[in-house]
């Protein structure tokens, strides 16, 4: 588990996966404490932002060769499709999307901390 705190919002807990997986997406060291600065937020944003977008593309390419006549993609789009989980990237972030916009807008910086 992993802990996000905040002066501008209340402090969110994150599974290990998913916690590790957006913190490398913001180039940061995973099993580490660390920090956004205010200044760095409007990045964070940017970089999640476009990951979301880009689960989102793979997640409809995967559902339009699910519906395909064609076996081989059927076989290989439940492959990927088991890869990316049941719960979307988008999903996973908006906690965390939320805390970053807020704590923009109050000027607080943003740290997080694996429990354990």
């Amino acid at each position: 588990m992993y802990t996000f705190k905040s002066r501008a919002a209340a402090d969110i807990l994150m599974l290990e996966d998913t916690a590790k997986h957006i913190l490398q997406l913001l180039d940061k060291t995973p099993g580490e404490p660390g920090i956004l600065t205010v200044e760095q937020i409007p990045g964070a944003l940017e970089v999640l932002e476009k990951a979301v977008q880009e689960d989102d593309a793979r997640r409809k390419a995967l559902e339009e060769a699910m519906r395909s006549a064609d076996a081989e993609r059927v076989a290989k789009a439940g492959q990927e499709s088991a890869e990316l989980g049941a719960v979307s990237l988008r999903q996973r972030v908006a906690p965390l999307a939320e805390m970053l916009r807020t704590s923009l807008a109050e000027k607080k910086d943003v740290t997080w901390h694996p429990k354990g």
